[in-house]
């Protein structure tokens, strides 16, 4: 039995072809280099390769931690960067800096350097600028770099910290003296615990606190005694003032007394003049013999009586003066003789 014939498949039908296909490639081409030309282009010049550049050398012993790309900064904000390191004809590291024109303005030739290099992170390139007022930096300078290493002081800290540690140590044997103290001291506040507290720490027992405050207690009543006695000095010594200052006391009566006193020597100074007198009228008669007889009788008889004057005075004087020594309280024994 034949089998029946297969039908043959229907053609499959063929896509239009692309109108200008060549041409439209092409321009995917162009544009996809364009954009990755652009792209260059702008990651270029956002990195700074198209921006003027100001150069800077920086000198140093030892650049350990620096790279090339890295960051300066000045007040904290990045002015510029890293562009080559090599080393010099005497051994130094020589830094090439490459500074934003725009940001150069901050450089001046007063300006400082440093390379600070911390425990953690890495190191960090900054410029220090006291004085703005200073001539700018020229292109080119060459400045040499300060170096703040903090791992340096790390074997220093560290042996101090072991000397610290030793000295902990020996304080805090059995036998240290810091030891002896504390346990001093816990005694004295196991004192201080008792009835005369601070005082029976300090003391050292209850009997001598307790003989301690005794003698405060005698004390408060010795002063309580002399504060009485001192009110009666002040009423004494008020009653004495009132007596030697007031009205009619014994200075005013000093002061009458002292007037008559002043009366009695003028007086007295009154008689002696005239005593000068008579013996210069003697000292004359003497120069003639023949008057002496008379003028020494009628001398004597003036004498004898200017005598009695200068006695009687010289008696109201020793009697006023025994009155003044019976009012005043320091009285003395005082004697006018007669020559």
């Amino acid at each position: 039995m034949e089998r029946a014939p297969v039908p043959p498949a229907p053609p499959v039908p063929r896509a239009p072809l692309i109108k200008n296909l060549e041409f439209k490639i092409g321009l995917l081409l162009t544009l996809t280099v364009l954009l990755g030309a652009a792209f260059i282009a702008y990651a270029l010049y956002a990195r700074g390769a198209f921006q003027v550049s100001h150069k800077l050398i920086l000198t140093a012993e030892d650049v350990e931690g620096v790279s090339v790309g890295m960051p300066i900064s000045f007040s904290g904000f990045p002015i510029g960067k890293v562009s080559r390191l090599h080393l010099s004809d005497d051994g130094k590291v020589r830094i090439e800096l490459a500074i934003a024109s725009e940001d150069a303005r901050w450089l001046r030739k007063s300006s400082v350097f440093t390379l600070e290099k911390a425990l953690v992170g890495g190191a960090k390139i900054k410029a220090h600028t006291t004085d703005l007022k200073d001539a700018p930096l020229e292109d080119g300078a060459a400045r040499p770099l300060l170096t703040g290493d903090v791992t340096k002081e790390i074997p220093d800290l560290i042996a101090k910290v072991k000397s610290i540690l030793g000295n902990v140590e020996t304080m805090t044997t059995a036998g240290a003296p810091i030891n002896q103290t504390l346990g001093h001291v816990e005694t004295v506040t196991g004192r201080m615990a008792g009835d005369y507290g601070l005082l029976q720490g300090v003391m050292g027992s209850p009997e001598k606190a307790q003989k301690v405050v005794q003698a405060l207690d005698q004390a408060n009543t010795l002063l309580t005694s002399l504060n009485g006695v001192s009110l009666k000095v002040d009423g004494v010594l008020t009653k004495t003032d009132s007596r030697l200052f007031g009205q009619d006391g014994v200075m005013d009566q000093a002061q009458g007394a002292v007037a008559k006193v002043n009366a009695l020597l003028g007086d007295v100074r009154e008689s002696l003049k005239k005593a000068d007198a008579i013996l210069a009228n003697a000292q004359t008669a003497s120069a003639d013999v023949t008057k002496i007889t008379g003028n020494v009788a009628a001398a004597t008889t003036d004498m004898a009586r200017l005598r009695l004057e200068i006695d009687d005075s010289l008696r109201k004087v020793n009697h006023l003066i025994n009155e003044i020594n019976k009012k005043w309280p320091f009285a003395r024994d005082v004697e006018i003789k007669t020559p």
